[in-house]
């Protein structure tokens, strides 16, 4: 078998392990004993609010307990946020990604959006602006900036075959916070290639992040 197949299980520190991680996590080490290849464990730590040494210290100790530690030494995802925002600068310097200054919405402001049936989509304002880095001193987010002649993205799940999202469902969602810190959706993508994930194996609730 190939020693090429490499896949990961990456909880967050926020609390104790949940036995349906636990599935997640057995699939992948299963996985990879079948194939010969690498079972790796990714801790995805960037809230930092809610992440702690108590919790992580837990999830570590399940592991151990069920025989699902880590074949390689574990990957912390706060310990590469510089290469995040390294990305983060080469995608804005490229045009594939663009500051937002918007204010961020309230909560009052998304319920209202909600009731209206307006949902949660980016409407663009900051799209087309013209920026500098002076301008970039003010406090803003970072958002890709999706193709205009994107129609749908197609992508292929193992076990429910071809699945297609029509782009009008899609907006320019947020890589970096107004706070600096890297979004799930861009470190996720940045650490599985820095990590030489082959194989993605997830719960159907991980369908949309993908």
């Amino acid at each position: 078998m190939s020693e090429k197949i490499r896949v990961r299980f990456a909880p967050s520190p926020t609390g104790h392990l949940h036995i349906g991680s636990v599935r997640s996590a057995m699939f992948n080490w299963l996985y990879a004993r079948h194939t010969g290849g690498k079972y790796l464990i990714r801790v995805e730590d960037t809230d930092k609010v809610r992440s702690t040494e108590e919790f992580l210290n837990s999830q570590l100790e399940s592991f151990k307990w069920f025989g699902l530690e880590s074949d390689e030494p574990i990957v912390f995802q706060s310990g590469r946020e510089d290469e995040h925002k390294k990305v983060v600068i080469d995608l804005m310097k490229k045009g594939l990604a663009y500051p937002c200054f918007c204010e961020p919405k309230t909560a009052e402001e998304r319920v209202a959006s909600l009731k209206k049936g307006v949902g949660e989509k980016y409407d663009g304002t900051c799209r087309d602006k013209t920026w500098t880095d002076e301008d970039l001193k003010k406090p803003h987010a970072v958002r890709i900036k999706l193709p205009s002649e994107l129609k749908e993205i197609i992508f292929k799940d193992i076990v429910r075959g071809s699945i297609r999202v029509d782009a009008n469902q899609l907006d320019d969602f947020v890589i970096l916070r107004r706070d600096g810190s890297p979004t799930y959706n861009l470190s996720v993508v940045l650490d599985d290639i820095y990590m030489k994930i082959s194989h993605v194996i997830r719960g159907e609730d991980h369908i949309s992040n993908t």
